[in-house]
């Protein structure tokens, strides 16, 4: 008896009318967006950076001009959002101009570490024995100091400045990235697909690219996502120490530091930096936990 083959075999507009399954990515993001602090912080975030980014169409002061008749007008003055500072010079427009340096040294040291820690996480983790022992150890002994104390005294050594804070930031977060890349790289190597690559005959650089790294990425994003507040909090207490920028470049820590003399006089326009810190790295931790929900997920 013949069969039917077209009972068998949909045809293409059959085909095409199947509904499509969404990718992994646009489910991922369906499930960001379903939390709603994460949401919310994420458009903050947003906002404050390209903020930044347009300072100079968003504010028409210089943030380096001052006026002495207009210091230390309060929040909501007219032409003056935030206030002024103790100079005259407009608030807002240095928290526009500062929050890029802020920005900057809260990022750029975490994409370093990760680029230099994960490397070496790795490569200890791979390779196991003396080269584990080697890499390890010496990280360890960075990793026993305080984070704070550590970033403070290779600032102190280096000297003032913003470049030096993310150089000392960035060898306070490679030590921790590192062991979180070394514990994945192990666990990873015991799955049956790098035993099959390896008697396959692919050389170890390949397996270290297409599946070590790939199968450990989204592990070292979460964490280093996590990093970038706790990261700009660090460069702003450094600034604030007197460690950061010199006079009268913007930055978030070093107006804080500066406007803290005139707390008495002026109390909010002095906290407002502060809060700029603060709202931004709540809203960095509130995004990075949703991003380690969301990824982690296995559903």
């Amino acid at each position: 008896m013949a069969t039917n083959v077209q009972s068998i075999v949909p045809d293409a507009a059959s085909a095409a009318s199947l509904p499509k399954q969404p990718s992994q990515a646009a489910e991922r993001w369906r499930a960001f967006c379903r939390r709603r602090a994460a949401l919310v912080a994420l458009v903050i975030l947003a906002a404050i950076v390209l903020a930044c980014i347009a300072a100079p169409w968003l504010s028409p002061y210089d943030p380096y001009a001052g006026n002495v008749k207009e210091r230390l007008l309060p929040v909501g003055s007219a032409g003056h959002l935030l206030g002024t500072d103790e100079q005259g010079r407009d608030l807002l427009t240095r928290i526009l101009y500062g929050g890029r340096l802020s920005l900057l040294s809260g990022i750029v040291p975490v994409i370093i570490a990760v680029i230099l820690g994960g490397g070496l996480g790795i490569i200890a983790g791979y390779f196991k024995g003396i080269v584990n022992t080697l890499i390890m150890r010496t990280l360890d002994i960075l990793f026993s100091f305080p984070a704070i104390l550590l970033a403070i005294g290779i600032s102190a050594s280096l000297g003032p400045g913003i470049s030096n804070i993310m150089i000392s930031a960035t060898i306070v977060f490679i030590p921790p990235i590192a062991r979180i890349a070394e514990t994945a790289v192990k666990e990873v190597k015991k799955e049956e697909y790098i035993e099959a690559a390896l008697s396959s005959g692919a050389g170890t650089g390949l397996i270290i690219r297409f599946h070590v790294l790939n199968n450990i990425f989204s592990r070292l994003f979460v964490y280093s996502t996590t990093q970038i507040g706790i990261c700009l909090m660090l460069a702003s207490g450094l600034s604030f120490l007197g460690l950061g920028v010199s006079p009268p470049t913007p930055e978030w820590g070093f107006m804080l530091n500066n406007l803290k003399q005139v707390i008495f006089i002026e109390p909010i326009v002095t906290i407002v930096p502060g809060i700029f810190i603060f709202v931004t790295s709540l809203a960095l931790n509130i995004v990075s936990d949703a991003l380690s929900d969301v990824l982690d997920s296995k559903g």
